[in-house]
Order: C-alpha cells, then structure tokens, then sequence
C-alpha cells in the first residue's frame, strides 16, 4: 500500500510539468498545423469546413456547395481543381488562416518572458477552439454519409469529425495555459510593485535622515 501512495505522491508532483507540457504541445501542434497551410492539399482540405461555416464561408468567392465537385484527395492532383481552388480564393484564405494559427503559437511560447502576451494568445486559441468546435453542426460531412449502410448521421463521426472533435483537447489546454500565463503575470506585477513600494520607502526613509542630518549640523553651527 505504501508503494501505491508514493506513486501517487510522485504523482502529484509533476503538475508543473503537466502545464509545461500541455504549452509545449500547444505551440508545436499550432506552429505545425499553421505552417502547413503553405502546402495546397492541407489547403483544400479544410474548404468543407469553411464553405458551410456563417462565419468564414464569406473569405470564399464560389457558390456554396460547388467544393463538392472539385476536392482532391491527399496526395492527388488535378489540375481542374487545382485551378478552381485558385478562383475560390482557397490558397490565400489559407495562408491567412495560417499565419494567424502560426502567430497564436509564438505567442504561447512567450510565456517564461512574457506571460501576460502568453495568456492573450491563449485566450485567442480558446476563442479559435469554440471555432472549429462549431463546424460539428455547420459541417455535413463531420457525421458519416447515408450511402446504404444503417450506419451514418449523429453520433457516428467521419474522419473530418473525429479531427474536429479533438479540438476539445486544445479548448482545454489553452485554458490550462491561459490560468497559468495570467497567474504568472500577476505575480510578477505584485513582486514589482512590492519592490517599487520598498524603493521608495527606503528613498524616503534617506532623505529624511539627510535632512534631519542638515538640520542637527546647522544647529551645531
């Protein structure tokens, strides 16, 4: 029993570096997943998502549905599609996209330097999180197709679902960060203002015995 509990006393120790780990992960997979959006398939890859999304479908130029006709699979080219995607703004919407994912990343590394930019990049991924989270319901194809089989629609998550739903992880842990990045933040402006305060008390405390100093010194003369 007792080796059980110091397994557990272990345990309870690694929350600092289950928070550094959870930063770390953070930016690797925002600073990877952003860079590939430099490559065209990653590109098009996400046009379902943002075609059937109120909120993005608008950075296309195409009508809505026309994606359909034109995806290529990973790995496939087809210069047809290649040249709608073109047209549709797919490419310069996704280095946009990308920059943005790469940037929220570098600013989560910040944190031993700067934690209250850490904390703001974030929240940001929160914010992102909550995003993506909602192509579950703007997005047909997160849920598997009816095309025979008795099993398709809600629950059953396709491929581009199963992706989706993993951005709970990333909602989690960018709270995680987040708490952490604020709390550091705070401390380090308590710990500067304590050490303002203190300056000036011991300005104070010296003019004042320079002063009573002068004054003894004239009544002496």
């Amino acid at each position: 029993m007792n080796k059980f509990k110091f397994v557990f006393e272990l345990a309870a120790q690694l929350d600092r570096a289950g928070i550094t780990a959870t930063r770390v992960g953070l930016v690797i997979v925002l600073v990877w997943i952003g860079g590939l959006k430099l490559y065209r398939y990653e590109d098009e890859g996400i046009v379902p998502f943002v075609a059937n999304s109120p909120l993005m479908s608008f950075f296309y130029h195409q009508p809505a549905g026309e994606y359909r006709q034109h995806m290529n699979k990973e790995g496939q080219l087809i210069p047809a599609n290649r040249e709608w995607h073109e047209q549709n703004g797919t490419y310069v919407f996704a280095y946009g996209l990308g920059s943005v994912i790469v940037l929220l990343g570098v600013l989560i590394s910040l944190h031993p330097w700067f934690p209250r930019v850490s904390a703001v990049g974030s929240f940001l991924v929160v914010g992102m999180s909550f995003v993506t989270l909602s192509f579950l319901i703007t997005t047909p194809e997160c849920w598997v197709p009816a095309l025979g089989s008795s099993e398709h629609g809600f629950p059953l998550l396709s491929g581009a679902g199963r992706l989706v739903v993993k951005d709970v992880i990333m909602l989690g842990a960018a709270l995680v960060t987040m708490a952490d990045s604020a709390k550091a933040y705070l401390r380090r402006s308590q710990e500067l203002s304590r050490s303002f305060t203190q300056d000036r008390s011991e300005t104070f405390t010296r003019t004042n015995q320079n002063s009573r100093t002068s004054l003894t010194m004239s009544s002496v003369d």
